[in-house]
Order: structure tokens, then C-alpha cells, then sequence
């Protein structure tokens, strides 16, 4: 079993076996926020902070029967003790956290966590009954707010989807293009169903535009810079001439949105065609702008 998924029980087990899903997710956020080497990331979601890594484990523990679903509550079935199987720091982390906040339920450990931690609350469908004036103001705040014209590429090679959203939420990008050829990924949350759901529940748009990525047979023995230069020339010959129309759509997505970023897997934007696109549609605009990779 993953280390991770063994945190998830002992912190159920802690807090009596049961817990309303919404205050598990707050309780693993409070054991993680302040955590050099966090088991799980978080972003802003419609009841504010949300791991979907540790939503995805706790369904999958469901399965293998080790904990049960109701619709609002996960419940331990396992007697096991699973504090027998952590690190020491760890068991007592989780410990100090019951101490801390075991008082804190429902209504008032949400709260405390919007007022402390404003951020993730920005995407709240809640905050208005939960959050006084001062703390709305704060909320409202920390979202981030920009507006020059920005062209973006990013890959997810690396990240976690929890960590891939947070960087374009702290970019306010607001319409992120996928251009892989295939959407799919063995890597939790990158598969194109899974992707469009987390990043549209953070206030972004998802779009896939498969045309203006390359086949995976051309992928295959890429070992060195010039085995991807000759794959970038032929993208650039063979590939972009007649790829108009999508390079088209993705100008005028550009001029109604100011902030876009294009997708793919590979953390260098130089080993990878987004960077070629991007130059396709540098081309084509004619008002001054920026281009940033994360």
C-alpha cells in the first residue's frame, strides 16, 4: 500500500473512524500546509481547499474495502492499527493535529480555515455564509488577478495535477489548451476527462486540440537534441502549414481571453512542440505580448 494512503487511514482512524468528507479534506490540509515534504497538495475548490489525489485514493481504498462511502461521510472498516506502519514524526504529526483542532467541526473548521487560509477558498461556493466582510475582502484579495496579453506553455512532467493547477491559477490563466495528440496519461489527473474536471472546477477552460499534436510512433527513439530538432523541422514543415484553422482558434481564444497557456507532458519547453506552436502563433499576432513557461 502507498505510504499516502496509510496517512489517510491513520487520520480517519484519529479522528474515531468517521468523518464528513468536507472536514477530511480540511483536516488533511491542516496536517500538509506547513509541511516541507507534503503527502498530498491542495487547490481552491467550490468548498475551498481540495486534494482530488487523496479523493481518488479514499475511492480506491473503498474498493479494495478498507474504508466505506456515504455520500457525505468516509468510514474506517478496517480494525488495523495504522499508526504501526508510519514514521514516528508522522504519527505524531497527525496526533498534534487531533489535539489542535479535534474541537473544530463542520461550520467552524471550515471558517477557520477560509479566514486562515484565504486562498484556497477562492473558488468557494460557500463563503458568503461562512466569512464575515473583512475575511470576503481578504478572500478577494488572494485571488490573483492579472491582465496583460500572456502566452503560456506548460508541461506536467514532475507534478502532481493538484501542484499543475496552482501554477495557473497563480498565473490567472483562463483557458488552458491541451496539444497533445492523445489526451491520456498513466499519471493521475492527466487524462483528458480527468484534467478538464479539476482545472474547470479551479474557474479555468479546457479545451483539447489534438490536430496540432504529434503521433506517438513519431515520439519513438528521440535519445538525443538533434533526434528532437529533426522532429520540431518536420512539425514545423509538415504539420503546422496545415494546421491554420487551429492556430487560428487559438489566436482569437487569445484575444478574448489575454491569458492562455499551452499543454503537453515534457517539463522543457524546448523538448517539446508547444514551443513551436507557440512561435506559429507569435506569427500571427500583431499586438505586443508576452510568452512565459512554467
Amino acid at each position: 500500500m502507498y505510504y499516502r494512503r496509510k496517512i489517510l487511514l491513520a487520520l480517519l482512524q484519529t479522528f474515531g473512524g468517521v468523518l464528513p468528507k468536507i472536514d477530511f479534506q480540511k483536516y488533511l490540509f491542516l496536517l500538509n500546509v506547513n509541511k516541507q515534504n507534503p503527502f498530498f497538495e491542495f487547490i481552491p475548490y467550490k468548498y475551498g481547499c481540495f486534494s482530488f489525489q487523496a479523493n481518488q485514493d479514499m475511492s480506491t481504498m473503498v474498493k479494495y474495502s478498507l474504508v466505506t462511502e456515504s455520500e457525505k461521510n468516509w468510514q474506517l472498516k478496517s480494525d488495523i492499527n495504522y499508526f504501526n506502519d508510519l514514521k514516528e514524526e508522522d504519527s505524531k504529526r497527525i496526533k498534534d493535529l487531533q489535539t489542535s483542532f479535534g474541537n473544530l467541526k463542520g461550520r467552524n473548521l471550515i471558517k477557520y480555515v477560509y479566514e486562515n487560509y484565504p486562498y484556497y477558498s477562492i473558488n468557494s461556493t460557500i463563503k458568503e455564509t461562512i466569512l464575515d466582510l473583512e475575511h470576503l475582502i481578504a478572500v478577494e484579495n488572494s485571488k490573483p488577478s492579472k491582465s496583460e496579453f500572456t502566452l503560456y506553455s506548460i508541461g506536467y512532467e514532475g507534478k502532481t495535477v493538484e501542484h499543475f493547477t496552482n501554477e495557473l491559477i497563480r498565473e490567472d490563466i483562463r483557458v488552458l489548451c491541451d496539444v497533445r495528440k492523445n489526451a491520456l496519461s498513466m499519471k493521475y489527473g492527466f487524462s483528458k476527462k480527468q484534467l478538464k474536471n479539476v482545472v474547470e472546477n479551479a474557474g479555468i477552460k479546457y479545451i483539447h486540440i489534438p490536430a496540432l499534436g504529434i503521433d506517438s510512433d513519431k515520439r519513438q527513439q528521440l535519445n538525443s537534441k538533434e533526434d528532437y530538432d529533426n522532429l520540431f523541422r518536420n512539425y514545423e514543415i509538415n504539420t503546422i502549414p496545415q494546421r491554420d484553422a487551429e492556430i487560428s482558434e487559438l489566436y482569437k481564444m487569445f484575444i478574448e481571453n489575454k491569458r492562455i497557456a499551452l499543454m503537453c507532458f515534457e517539463a522543457d519547453h524546448n523538448f517539446c512542440h508547444r514551443s513551436r506552436t507557440i512561435e506559429a502563433l507569435e506569427k500571427k499576432f500583431e499586438k505586443e505580448f508576452f510568452i512565459k513557461h512554467l
